[in-house]
């Protein structure tokens, strides 16, 4: 192991004294950072990416720290965060590029979505699903990644004609709205509905662990939501599908070549998503719960009992400085 930087003093919260471990590794070489100005870690079941910025001081003791002479575009990065010793893994994934300015060394790093960004064979599939799509992308990546797929969307014509892998994924997220995600620890491609895919569960409450909250409790009968999906059959005419209850907001998705029978199942997962009795919002809390997108939270109240209940997290922004450990945490829909 060689070590590239000086060890950072100490910081706490509390009685919590903040930790990390933060390696690269090249062909050759391992390499771990002893000091760091800031790491921000963004992972949403919204994006097809997690992604991870590591911010390092300029000039250590007046020295240049020169981090590209160990480190470049490719090198492999993984971060664990937390207190007292107790370190859980935040991100894995690989250095997209380094920056300098601002007197400082940012380094950003994106999740195996970066070995996606490869070119896929020209090809045109009729007919075909997500789940075939997604198979004929991973067979063309060296990540030994399989594909996990419970969105049955189907489609009369998909073509592929110049496009990396990762083009290819972000037209199906565009399309069918659905969550489009990687987990890198164990090789496997998500692709679910929106927001129904089942993570862990984490438990928040209002008086004990959650800092600041923007967070509004709506009501579903509040919510007047009319979606549209629209597509184009082989003849060339536009066939629609409607949900929901007009009179309110409007909604209109222009979906792909997407067989009429899977219209209604884009439909109905966005009226879900748009519509239901329960918080709205994002609040602030600490490392400690653990917490990913797609986990179920649970959010309690002592003041208003009757507002407890489970939501699906969309999104974490954790935060990492000498100011403290933070996250945002995003909710979406009500489950329970």
């Amino acid at each position: 192991m060689i070590y590239l930087f000086r060890t950072m003093a100490s910081t706490y919260k509390g009685i919590y004294q903040m930790c990390f471990d933060i390696t690269f590794i090249t062909e050759s070489k391992r390499y771990k950072l002893l000091t760091v100005d800031e790491v921000e870690i963004n992972k949403s079941v919204d994006t097809l990416a997690d992604t991870a910025v590591i911010t390092l001081p300029e000039y250590i003791l007046n020295r240049v720290m020169e981090i590209e002479n160990y480190i470049g575009r490719g090198s492999q990065v993984i971060i664990y965060l937390g207190y007292n010793g107790d370190l859980k893994e935040e991100f894995r994934g690989w250095v997209e590029r380094l920056s300098v300015n601002d007197h400082s060394v940012k380094i950003m790093c994106e999740d195996d979505l970066f070995i996606f960004r490869k070119s896929v064979k020209n090809m045109e599939l009729k007919p075909t699903n997500m789940k075939k799509i997604a198979q004929q992308l991973t067979a063309q990546i060296d990540g030994g990644y399989t594909v996990n797929c419970d969105f049955d969307i189907s489609y009369e014509k998909f073509v592929i004609h110049n496009a990396t892998a990762y083009d290819v994924l972000n037209k199906l997220a565009e399309e069918t709205k659905a969550n489009i995600w990687l987990d890198t620890k164990n090789k496997v491609l998500h692709i679910h509905p929106p927001y129904l895919e089942k993570g862990g569960d984490v438990i928040y409450s209002m008086q004990r662990n959650i800092e600041s909250s923007n967070l509004e409790y709506k009501q579903a009968i509040d919510k007047k939501v009319e979606v549209t999906v629209e597509s184009i059959d082989k003849a060339g005419k536009v066939i629609q599908k409607k949900v929901g209850t007009s009179g309110g907001d409007s909604v209109t998705l222009k979906v792909g070549n997407i067989s009429e029978a899977s219209l209604d199942k884009i439909a109905n997962a966005e009226l879900i998503k748009r519509t239901y009795d329960g918080y709205d919002g994002d609040f602030d809390a600490w490392l400690i719960p653990y917490v990913e997108p797609s986990w179920s939270a649970k959010i309690i109240d002592e003041d208003y009992p009757d507002k407890t209940g489970k939501y699906y997290v969309v999104s974490v922004k954790t935060s990492f400085s000498s100011s403290g450990g933070k996250r945002t945490v995003t909710l979406g829909i009500k489950v329970s």
